[in-house]
């Protein structure tokens, strides 16, 4: 059997705790968006390099405000970049988490996964289980697969 990464339990209540500690993070940032595909694809990117020289922007136009036009909306921009800055690290350690989470959900299924192979492999080999052949077929079922061929003939009248 492969190595056993992962032997855990998640106790019902602390299941729950996770679920409220998540929900009141929703509750403390009622102002996040949800973007889509498109927005995403079209939106400008800002990573380190951009992030230094959007800085230096916000300084330039404080100190030198009359240059901007009247429309110009200099404290939306600060407060952009200030709740860009704050979420920051929350992003970082979320990606964190999330990316645990993903890894410890992948390598647990992966582990139940082939334990049930390895049963359905030893429940066929042993040929001499009582009454198991109808559920031997049915987990086989996962294994059957049709033909492109078979599924695109259309009976001739």
């Amino acid at each position: 059997m492969p190595e056993n990464r992962i032997s855990a339990s998640l106790a019902p209540a602390d299941k729950e705790a996770v679920m409220q500690a998540i929900a009141t993070i929703r509750e403390k940032l009622p102002f996040l968006v949800d973007l889509t595909p498109e927005d995403r694809r079209t939106m400008l990117k800002m990573g380190d390099k951009s992030r230094a020289f959007v800085s230096k922007a916000l300084e330039v136009a404080t100190q030198n405000p009359n240059f901007l036009p009247r429309y110009f909306d200099l404290e939306e921009m600060r407060r952009d970049l200030e709740i860009y800055e704050d979420l920051y690290p929350v992003l970082l350690s979320l990606t964190q988490l999330q990316e645990l989470v993903d890894d410890t959900c992948i390598a647990a299924a992966s582990e139940a996964y082939a334990a049930a192979l390895a049963v359905y492999s030893y429940a066929k080999a042993s040929g001499d289980v009582a009454g198991l052949d109808a559920v031997i077929d049915e987990m086989g079922r996962r294994f059957n697969r049709r033909s492109k061929k078979k599924q695109s003939e259309v009976p001739v009248s």
